[in-house]
Protein backbone atom coordinates (compact mmCIF):
# COMPACT_ATOMS: atom_id res chain seq x y z
CA UNK A 1 0.00 0.00 0.00
CA UNK A 2 2.89 2.35 0.73
CA UNK A 3 6.48 1.96 -0.45
CA UNK A 4 9.69 2.11 1.56
CA UNK A 5 12.85 4.11 0.93
CA UNK A 6 15.78 2.80 2.96
CA UNK A 7 18.45 5.44 3.56
CA UNK A 8 20.19 3.56 6.37
CA UNK A 9 23.82 2.55 6.42
CA UNK A 10 25.19 5.21 4.10
CA UNK A 11 26.16 8.85 4.36
CA UNK A 12 23.28 11.06 3.31
CA UNK A 13 24.04 13.38 0.40
CA UNK A 14 23.68 17.13 0.67
CA UNK A 15 21.12 19.56 -0.75
CA UNK A 16 19.45 18.70 -4.04
CA UNK A 17 20.98 15.22 -4.11
CA UNK A 18 19.12 14.34 -0.90
CA UNK A 19 15.89 15.95 -2.12
CA UNK A 20 16.07 13.81 -5.25
CA UNK A 21 16.00 10.64 -3.13
CA UNK A 22 12.73 11.61 -1.45
CA UNK A 23 9.17 11.02 -2.66
CA UNK A 24 7.42 13.88 -4.40
CA UNK A 25 4.30 14.24 -6.55
CA UNK A 26 4.69 15.16 -10.18
CA UNK A 27 3.26 18.65 -10.55
CA UNK A 28 4.23 20.15 -13.90
CA UNK A 29 2.97 23.72 -13.75
CA UNK A 30 5.04 24.61 -16.79
CA UNK A 31 3.13 22.12 -18.95
CA UNK A 32 -0.20 23.45 -17.66
CA UNK A 33 0.78 27.01 -18.64
CA UNK A 34 0.00 26.43 -22.30
CA UNK A 35 -3.45 25.12 -21.41
CA UNK A 36 -4.37 28.09 -19.25
CA UNK A 37 -2.85 30.79 -21.47
CA UNK A 38 -5.73 30.86 -23.97
CA UNK A 39 -8.26 30.74 -21.12
CA UNK A 40 -6.72 33.78 -19.46
CA UNK A 41 -6.50 35.65 -22.77
CA UNK A 42 -10.14 34.86 -23.49
CA UNK A 43 -11.17 36.25 -20.10
CA UNK A 44 -8.98 39.30 -20.68
CA UNK A 45 -10.78 40.14 -23.93
CA UNK A 46 -14.31 38.87 -23.26
CA UNK A 47 -14.71 39.26 -19.51
CA UNK A 48 -17.60 37.63 -17.70
CA UNK A 49 -18.95 35.96 -20.83
CA UNK A 50 -15.75 33.93 -21.13
CA UNK A 51 -15.75 33.03 -17.42
CA UNK A 52 -19.35 31.83 -17.73
CA UNK A 53 -18.52 29.79 -20.84
CA UNK A 54 -15.60 28.08 -19.12
CA UNK A 55 -17.74 27.38 -16.06
CA UNK A 56 -20.16 25.54 -18.34
CA UNK A 57 -17.31 23.65 -20.02
CA UNK A 58 -15.35 22.62 -16.93
CA UNK A 59 -17.93 22.63 -14.13
CA UNK A 60 -20.92 21.43 -16.12
CA UNK A 61 -23.24 24.30 -15.26
CA UNK A 62 -24.01 27.62 -16.92
CA UNK A 63 -24.73 30.55 -14.65
CA UNK A 64 -26.63 33.70 -15.60
CA UNK A 65 -24.38 35.89 -13.50
CA UNK A 66 -21.06 35.30 -11.76
CA UNK A 67 -21.87 37.43 -8.72
CA UNK A 68 -23.69 35.52 -5.99
CA UNK A 69 -26.79 37.47 -4.89
CA UNK A 70 -26.74 38.76 -1.33
CA UNK A 71 -29.93 36.87 -0.51
CA UNK A 72 -28.22 33.58 -1.35
CA UNK A 73 -25.50 34.30 1.18
CA UNK A 74 -28.11 35.08 3.80
CA UNK A 75 -30.08 31.95 2.95
CA UNK A 76 -26.99 29.75 3.15
CA UNK A 77 -26.20 31.05 6.63
CA UNK A 78 -29.80 30.70 7.79
CA UNK A 79 -29.89 27.08 6.61
CA UNK A 80 -26.46 26.11 7.90
CA UNK A 81 -26.35 23.19 10.32
CA UNK A 82 -26.04 24.75 13.81
CA UNK A 83 -23.18 22.43 14.70
CA UNK A 84 -21.26 23.43 11.58
CA UNK A 85 -21.95 27.08 12.32
CA UNK A 86 -20.65 26.72 15.86
CA UNK A 87 -17.50 24.98 14.59
CA UNK A 88 -16.89 27.68 12.00
CA UNK A 89 -17.41 30.43 14.56
CA UNK A 90 -14.85 28.82 16.86
CA UNK A 91 -12.41 28.39 13.96
CA UNK A 92 -12.85 32.09 13.11
CA UNK A 93 -12.41 33.14 16.75
CA UNK A 94 -9.15 31.23 17.15
CA UNK A 95 -7.79 32.35 13.79
CA UNK A 96 -8.47 35.98 14.72
CA UNK A 97 -6.60 35.57 18.01
CA UNK A 98 -3.49 34.35 16.22
CA UNK A 99 -3.60 36.59 13.17
CA UNK A 100 -4.36 39.78 15.10
CA UNK A 101 -1.03 39.36 16.87
CA UNK A 102 0.78 39.27 13.52
CA UNK A 103 -0.05 42.84 12.52
CA UNK A 104 3.12 44.91 12.28
CA UNK A 105 3.32 48.45 13.58
CA UNK A 106 4.92 51.55 12.10
CA UNK A 107 8.50 52.01 13.33
CA UNK A 108 10.78 55.02 12.99
CA UNK A 109 14.57 54.80 13.19
CA UNK A 110 16.65 57.93 13.74
CA UNK A 111 19.70 57.29 11.58
CA UNK A 112 21.34 60.62 12.46
CA UNK A 113 20.02 63.80 14.11
CA UNK A 114 17.51 65.16 11.60
CA UNK A 115 17.50 61.98 9.50
CA UNK A 116 14.86 59.29 9.97
CA UNK A 117 13.59 56.26 8.11
CA UNK A 118 10.09 55.08 8.96
CA UNK A 119 8.74 51.70 7.91
CA UNK A 120 4.99 51.92 7.46
CA UNK A 121 2.85 48.84 6.78
CA UNK A 122 0.03 49.46 4.30
CA UNK A 123 -2.66 46.89 3.46
CA UNK A 124 -3.14 45.74 -0.10
CA UNK A 125 -6.11 47.68 -1.44
CA UNK A 126 -8.09 44.81 -2.98
CA UNK A 127 -7.66 41.02 -2.91
CA UNK A 128 -9.19 38.03 -4.63
CA UNK A 129 -9.43 34.94 -2.44
CA UNK A 130 -9.79 31.59 -4.18
CA UNK A 131 -11.59 28.71 -2.46
CA UNK A 132 -11.36 25.37 -4.29
CA UNK A 133 -14.28 23.09 -5.08
CA UNK A 134 -14.11 19.71 -6.75
CA UNK A 135 -13.78 16.60 -4.61
CA UNK A 136 -14.40 18.36 -1.30
CA UNK A 137 -15.94 21.50 0.11
CA UNK A 138 -13.58 23.84 1.97
CA UNK A 139 -15.31 26.45 4.16
CA UNK A 140 -12.17 26.28 6.28
CA UNK A 141 -10.25 27.81 3.36
CA UNK A 142 -12.66 30.74 3.43
CA UNK A 143 -11.68 31.30 7.05
CA UNK A 144 -7.95 30.91 6.40
CA UNK A 145 -7.96 33.41 3.53
CA UNK A 146 -10.43 35.99 4.80
CA UNK A 147 -9.33 36.33 8.43
CA UNK A 148 -5.72 37.42 7.76
CA UNK A 149 -6.89 39.77 5.00
CA UNK A 150 -9.38 41.38 7.38
CA UNK A 151 -6.87 41.59 10.21
CA UNK A 152 -4.41 43.24 7.84
CA UNK A 153 -7.02 45.91 7.11
CA UNK A 154 -7.75 45.06 3.47
CA UNK A 155 -10.78 47.07 2.39
CA UNK A 156 -11.78 45.19 -0.77
CA UNK A 157 -12.22 41.43 -0.36
CA UNK A 158 -13.72 39.21 -3.07
CA UNK A 159 -14.10 35.43 -2.84
CA UNK A 160 -14.45 33.06 -5.77
CA UNK A 161 -15.33 29.37 -5.74
CA UNK A 162 -16.44 27.04 -8.57
CA UNK A 163 -20.14 26.83 -9.46
CA UNK A 164 -21.79 23.58 -8.40
CA UNK A 165 -24.34 21.91 -10.64
CA UNK A 166 -26.25 20.41 -7.73
CA UNK A 167 -26.70 23.87 -6.20
CA UNK A 168 -27.98 25.60 -9.31
CA UNK A 169 -24.65 27.07 -10.31
CA UNK A 170 -23.86 28.59 -6.92
CA UNK A 171 -20.76 27.67 -4.94
CA UNK A 172 -21.37 25.13 -2.19
CA UNK A 173 -23.77 26.61 0.41
CA UNK A 174 -21.36 25.96 3.27
CA UNK A 175 -18.79 28.15 1.51
CA UNK A 176 -21.43 30.84 1.06
CA UNK A 177 -22.39 30.54 4.73
CA UNK A 178 -18.76 30.94 5.79
CA UNK A 179 -18.51 34.10 3.69
CA UNK A 180 -21.65 35.44 5.33
CA UNK A 181 -20.31 34.66 8.80
CA UNK A 182 -17.19 36.66 7.98
CA UNK A 183 -19.13 39.59 6.54
CA UNK A 184 -17.90 39.05 2.97
CA UNK A 185 -20.65 39.90 0.50
CA UNK A 186 -18.68 39.93 -2.77
CA UNK A 187 -18.65 36.31 -3.87
CA UNK A 188 -18.35 34.86 -7.38
CA UNK A 189 -19.31 31.50 -8.85
CA UNK A 190 -16.11 30.96 -10.80
CA UNK A 191 -13.36 28.40 -10.55
CA UNK A 192 -10.10 27.34 -12.14
CA UNK A 193 -7.81 29.47 -14.26
CA UNK A 194 -10.76 31.57 -15.41
CA UNK A 195 -11.37 32.74 -11.84
CA UNK A 196 -7.75 33.85 -11.44
CA UNK A 197 -7.98 35.69 -14.78
CA UNK A 198 -11.25 37.30 -13.67
CA UNK A 199 -9.49 38.64 -10.60
CA UNK A 200 -6.49 39.80 -12.63
CA UNK A 201 -8.30 41.57 -15.48
CA UNK A 202 -11.71 42.29 -13.95
CA UNK A 203 -15.10 41.94 -15.63
CA UNK A 204 -16.48 45.39 -14.96
CA UNK A 205 -19.22 46.35 -17.40
CA UNK A 206 -19.40 42.86 -18.92
CA UNK A 207 -21.82 41.02 -16.67
CA UNK A 208 -24.73 39.39 -18.45
CA UNK A 209 -27.43 40.01 -15.87
CA UNK A 210 -28.75 43.55 -16.04
CA UNK A 211 -27.76 45.61 -13.04
CA UNK A 212 -25.29 43.03 -11.73
CA UNK A 213 -21.89 44.61 -11.06
CA UNK A 214 -18.81 43.02 -12.55
CA UNK A 215 -15.66 42.08 -10.68
CA UNK A 216 -13.13 44.88 -10.31
CA UNK A 217 -9.48 43.86 -10.80
CA UNK A 218 -7.57 42.94 -7.66
CA UNK A 219 -3.99 43.54 -6.55
CA UNK A 220 -3.37 40.14 -4.99
CA UNK A 221 -4.77 36.61 -5.38
CA UNK A 222 -4.40 34.03 -2.62
CA UNK A 223 -5.71 30.57 -1.89
CA UNK A 224 -5.01 26.98 -2.95
CA UNK A 225 -6.33 25.28 -6.07
CA UNK A 226 -5.54 22.66 -8.68
CA UNK A 227 -2.66 22.70 -11.14
CA UNK A 228 -4.55 25.02 -13.51
CA UNK A 229 -5.09 27.56 -10.74
CA UNK A 230 -1.37 27.35 -9.94
CA UNK A 231 -0.48 27.77 -13.62
CA UNK A 232 -2.76 30.80 -13.98
CA UNK A 233 -1.13 32.36 -10.92
CA UNK A 234 2.31 31.85 -12.48
CA UNK A 235 1.16 33.25 -15.82
CA UNK A 236 -0.46 36.36 -14.33
CA UNK A 237 2.11 37.04 -11.62
CA UNK A 238 3.27 40.59 -12.07
CA UNK A 239 -0.14 41.84 -13.09
CA UNK A 240 -1.30 40.48 -9.75
CA UNK A 241 0.59 39.47 -6.67
CA UNK A 242 0.18 35.85 -5.58
CA UNK A 243 0.72 33.99 -2.35
CA UNK A 244 2.16 30.79 -3.85
CA UNK A 245 1.71 28.17 -6.55
CA UNK A 246 0.13 25.57 -4.29
CA UNK A 247 0.67 21.95 -5.29
CA UNK A 248 -0.77 18.72 -3.89
CA UNK A 249 -1.08 18.62 -0.12
CA UNK A 250 1.64 16.93 1.96
CA UNK A 251 2.24 15.50 5.39
CA UNK A 252 5.57 14.30 6.75
CA UNK A 253 5.77 12.62 10.14
CA UNK A 254 9.12 12.42 11.92
CA UNK A 255 8.65 9.67 14.51
CA UNK A 256 10.64 7.44 16.82
CA UNK A 257 9.79 4.27 18.72
CA UNK A 258 7.72 6.26 21.25
CA UNK A 259 5.15 7.19 18.58
CA UNK A 260 1.77 5.49 18.53
CA UNK A 261 1.36 3.70 15.15
CA UNK A 262 -2.41 4.19 15.37
CA UNK A 263 -1.93 7.97 15.45
CA UNK A 264 0.71 7.99 12.73
CA UNK A 265 -1.36 5.87 10.34
CA UNK A 266 -4.46 7.95 10.97
CA UNK A 267 -2.56 11.15 10.22
CA UNK A 268 -1.07 9.78 7.00
CA UNK A 269 -4.54 8.77 5.85
CA UNK A 270 -5.98 12.16 6.80
CA UNK A 271 -3.88 13.83 4.11
CA UNK A 272 -4.26 11.03 1.59
CA UNK A 273 -8.03 11.53 1.54
CA UNK A 274 -7.62 14.98 -0.02
CA UNK A 275 -6.52 13.88 -3.45
CA UNK A 276 -4.89 10.93 -5.28
CA UNK A 277 -1.80 13.14 -5.66
CA UNK A 278 -1.60 13.93 -1.93
CA UNK A 279 1.68 12.95 -0.27
CA UNK A 280 2.00 11.03 3.00
CA UNK A 281 5.54 10.46 4.26
CA UNK A 282 6.81 8.82 7.44
CA UNK A 283 10.46 9.33 8.40
CA UNK A 284 11.74 7.06 11.17
CA UNK A 285 14.71 5.12 12.44
CA UNK A 286 12.39 2.61 14.17
CA UNK A 287 11.72 -0.28 11.80
CA UNK A 288 9.27 -1.79 14.25
CA UNK A 289 7.23 1.43 14.09
CA UNK A 290 7.32 1.31 10.29
CA UNK A 291 5.97 -2.23 10.33
CA UNK A 292 3.26 -1.35 12.84
CA UNK A 293 2.21 1.68 10.78
CA UNK A 294 1.99 -0.44 7.63
CA UNK A 295 -0.30 -2.86 9.45
CA UNK A 296 -2.41 0.00 10.81
CA UNK A 297 -2.75 1.52 7.35
CA UNK A 298 -4.31 -1.66 6.03
CA UNK A 299 -6.78 -1.79 8.90
CA UNK A 300 -7.69 1.91 8.94
CA UNK A 301 -7.88 2.38 5.17
CA UNK A 302 -10.36 -0.49 4.93
CA UNK A 303 -12.65 1.39 7.34
CA UNK A 304 -12.28 4.76 5.59
CA UNK A 305 -14.27 6.69 3.01
CA UNK A 306 -12.81 7.79 -0.37
CA UNK A 307 -10.66 4.65 -0.43
CA UNK A 308 -10.38 3.75 -4.11
CA UNK A 309 -10.52 7.21 -5.65
CA UNK A 310 -8.21 9.06 -3.25
CA UNK A 311 -6.61 7.29 -0.31
CA UNK A 312 -5.17 4.18 -1.95
CA UNK A 313 -3.83 6.00 -5.03
CA UNK A 314 -2.27 8.64 -2.77
CA UNK A 315 -0.59 6.16 -0.41
CA UNK A 316 0.57 3.91 -3.26
CA UNK A 317 1.79 6.78 -5.43
CA UNK A 318 5.41 7.80 -5.94
CA UNK A 319 4.79 10.82 -3.67
CA UNK A 320 4.24 8.73 -0.52
CA UNK A 321 6.65 6.48 1.34
CA UNK A 322 8.08 5.31 4.63
CA UNK A 323 11.66 6.59 4.76
CA UNK A 324 13.99 4.62 7.03
CA UNK A 325 17.01 6.46 8.47
CA UNK A 326 19.79 5.64 10.92
CA UNK A 327 18.74 8.03 13.68
CA UNK A 328 17.04 11.23 14.72
CA UNK A 329 19.79 13.47 13.34
CA UNK A 330 19.44 11.84 9.93
CA UNK A 331 15.66 12.10 10.19
CA UNK A 332 15.94 15.83 10.77
CA UNK A 333 18.16 16.17 7.72
CA UNK A 334 15.60 14.29 5.64
CA UNK A 335 12.60 16.36 6.74
CA UNK A 336 14.56 19.58 6.22
CA UNK A 337 15.44 18.45 2.70
CA UNK A 338 11.81 17.50 2.09
CA UNK A 339 10.39 20.79 3.40
CA UNK A 340 6.89 19.49 4.06
CA UNK A 341 3.74 21.57 3.96
CA UNK A 342 2.74 19.91 7.26
CA UNK A 343 5.35 18.31 9.52
CA UNK A 344 4.40 16.33 12.60
CA UNK A 345 7.01 15.59 15.27
CA UNK A 346 6.04 12.43 17.14
CA UNK A 347 9.18 11.71 19.13
CA UNK A 348 10.44 11.85 22.68
CA UNK A 349 10.94 15.50 23.71
CA UNK A 350 9.04 16.56 20.60
CA UNK A 351 9.22 20.28 21.35
CA UNK A 352 13.02 20.23 21.45
CA UNK A 353 13.14 18.25 18.22
CA UNK A 354 10.69 20.65 16.56
CA UNK A 355 12.93 23.54 17.54
CA UNK A 356 15.70 22.01 15.40
CA UNK A 357 13.60 21.93 12.22
CA UNK A 358 14.45 24.57 9.61
CA UNK A 359 12.12 23.83 6.69
CA UNK A 360 8.39 23.24 7.08
CA UNK A 361 5.19 25.11 6.31
CA UNK A 362 3.81 24.35 9.77
CA UNK A 363 5.13 22.12 12.56
CA UNK A 364 2.83 20.07 14.78
CA UNK A 365 4.39 19.07 18.08
CA UNK A 366 3.65 15.80 19.85
CA UNK A 367 0.74 13.35 19.80
CA UNK A 368 -1.96 15.90 20.62
CA UNK A 369 -1.34 18.36 17.79
CA UNK A 370 -2.31 16.50 14.60
CA UNK A 371 -2.46 18.24 11.23
CA UNK A 372 -6.27 18.04 11.32
CA UNK A 373 -6.25 20.44 14.26
CA UNK A 374 -4.31 22.95 12.17
CA UNK A 375 -6.66 22.47 9.25
CA UNK A 376 -9.56 23.78 11.28
CA UNK A 377 -9.21 25.02 14.83
CA UNK A 378 -5.63 25.46 16.04
CA UNK A 379 -5.71 29.16 15.19
CA UNK A 380 -2.82 28.71 12.74
CA UNK A 381 -3.23 29.12 8.97
CA UNK A 382 -3.56 26.08 6.73
CA UNK A 383 -2.65 27.81 3.44
CA UNK A 384 0.98 26.65 3.38
CA UNK A 385 3.89 26.19 0.95
CA UNK A 386 4.05 22.84 -0.84
CA UNK A 387 6.49 21.03 -3.11
CA UNK A 388 9.52 21.81 -0.96
CA UNK A 389 8.89 25.57 -1.13
CA UNK A 390 8.96 25.77 2.68
CA UNK A 391 12.73 26.24 2.39
CA UNK A 392 12.10 29.77 1.06
CA UNK A 393 8.40 30.60 1.55
CA UNK A 394 5.95 31.05 4.41
CA UNK A 395 2.31 30.20 4.84
CA UNK A 396 -0.45 32.74 4.46
CA UNK A 397 -0.51 35.35 7.22
CA UNK A 398 -1.38 38.96 7.89
CA UNK A 399 2.00 39.88 6.36
CA UNK A 400 0.84 38.39 3.06
CA UNK A 401 -1.62 41.27 2.77
CA UNK A 402 0.69 44.08 3.92
CA UNK A 403 3.37 46.08 2.12
CA UNK A 404 6.26 47.67 3.97
CA UNK A 405 6.94 51.20 2.72
CA UNK A 406 10.00 53.21 3.79
CA UNK A 407 9.45 56.90 4.45
CA UNK A 408 12.71 58.87 4.32
CA UNK A 409 12.79 62.25 6.07
CA UNK A 410 16.09 64.23 6.22
CA UNK A 411 16.77 67.87 7.12
CA UNK A 412 19.23 70.03 5.19
CA UNK A 413 21.91 69.53 7.81
CA UNK A 414 21.40 65.77 7.89
CA UNK A 415 21.76 65.56 4.10
CA UNK A 416 24.79 67.86 4.15
CA UNK A 417 26.52 65.58 6.63
CA UNK A 418 26.40 62.59 4.26
CA UNK A 419 26.30 64.32 0.87
CA UNK A 420 29.94 63.66 -0.03
CA UNK A 421 29.44 59.92 0.52
CA UNK A 422 26.39 59.87 -1.74
CA UNK A 423 28.27 61.73 -4.50
CA UNK A 424 31.28 59.45 -4.16
CA UNK A 425 29.17 56.30 -4.50
CA UNK A 426 27.20 57.77 -7.43
CA UNK A 427 30.40 58.54 -9.30
CA UNK A 428 31.83 55.11 -8.44
CA UNK A 429 28.80 53.60 -10.17
CA UNK A 430 29.20 55.99 -13.13
CA UNK A 431 25.86 57.62 -12.38
CA UNK A 432 26.93 61.27 -12.16
CA UNK A 433 23.35 62.60 -12.37
CA UNK A 434 22.67 60.90 -9.06
CA UNK A 435 25.48 62.93 -7.54
CA UNK A 436 24.33 66.06 -9.34
CA UNK A 437 20.93 65.73 -7.63
CA UNK A 438 22.77 66.11 -4.35
CA UNK A 439 25.08 68.92 -5.52
CA UNK A 440 22.13 70.93 -6.81
CA UNK A 441 20.86 71.30 -3.26
CA UNK A 442 24.11 72.93 -2.15
CA UNK A 443 24.89 75.26 -5.05
CA UNK A 444 26.80 72.54 -6.93
CA UNK A 445 29.37 72.36 -4.22
CA UNK A 446 29.37 69.33 -1.98
CA UNK A 447 30.01 70.36 1.63
CA UNK A 448 32.66 68.45 3.50
CA UNK A 449 31.75 66.59 6.63
CA UNK A 450 32.76 68.14 9.88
Amino acid sequence: MISRIDLRGASLPEGAALRDLLPRAEFDVEAALEKVRPICEDVRHHGAAAVIDYGEKFDGVRVESLRVPAEELTRALDELDPAVRAALEESIRRARLVHREQRRTTHTTQVVPGGTVTEKWIPVERVGLYVPGGRSVYPSSVVMNVVPAQEAGVEGIAVSSPPQKEFGGLPHPTILAACALLGVDEVYAAGGAQAVAMFAYGTEGTEGAEGTPGCAPVNLVTGPGNIYVAAAKRLLKGRIGIDAEAGPTEIAVLADATADPVHVAADLISQAEHDPMAASVLVTAAEELAEAVEAELKTQVAASKHVDDRIVPALAGRQSAIVLVDGLAEGLRVVDAYGAEHLEIQTADAAAVADRVRNAGAIFVGPWAPVSLGDYCAGSNHVLPTGGCACHSSGLSVQSFLRGVHIVDYTRDALAEVAHHVVTLAEAEDLPAHGAAIKARFGWKVPQSK
